[in-house]
């Protein structure tokens, strides 16, 4: 089983969009029993809160289910837990490193690596920008990447 975590600043906006949209991929492909999917955030300021209304939103007029979803805060026990931890941001990068940057064994990557010549680098936070249909393109775009990377990657 490949492991993936999503990880954001609150786990409210990008992570959980990416959780979800990833999920949704992985369904469609039928890959299920092969591809286990979560999302966490580097702060714990949101535990136990549903996606933020605008990811809802998105989701739910996209047909993508978010169902079961709810805010955590990620800890050094998910190094162990997962293969692939995928951030949407530099500082998303940063705030990983300072909770373990011991275990090699992990891959510790921004979303938009997987995408050759991307538009952007980061996904932006639409907690701050307002734009979650932006959010939502990207994060559809490298969550599509990272699916055919992994699947490359693991023969799958």
């Amino acid at each position: 089983m490949i492991k993936v975590l999503f990880v954001c600043l609150g786990n409210i906006c990008r992570s959980p969009m990416a959780e979800a949209i990833f999920r949704h991929l992985v369904q469609q492909e039928k890959l299920s029993d092969k591809i286990e999917i979560d999302s966490g955030g580097t702060g714990g300021w949101h535990t136990g809160e549903l996606p933020h209304s605008g990811t809802r939103k998105i989701l739910d007029k996209q047909g993508i289910s978010y169902q079961g979803m709810k805010a955590r805060k990620v800890s050094e026990k998910d190094w162990n837990d997962f293969d692939y931890i995928i951030a949407m941001d530099d500082q998303n990068i940063k705030d990983l490193l300072e909770i373990n940057s011991q275990n090699e064994y992990v891959v510790i990557a921004k979303l938009m690596d997987f995408v050759a010549n991307a538009m952007e680098q980061e996904v932006p936070d639409p907690y701050y920008t307002g734009d979650f249909d932006y959010t939502y393109e990207l994060v559809t775009i490298g969550c599509n990447k990272l699916l055919s990377y992994i699947r490359e990657k693991h023969n799958i």
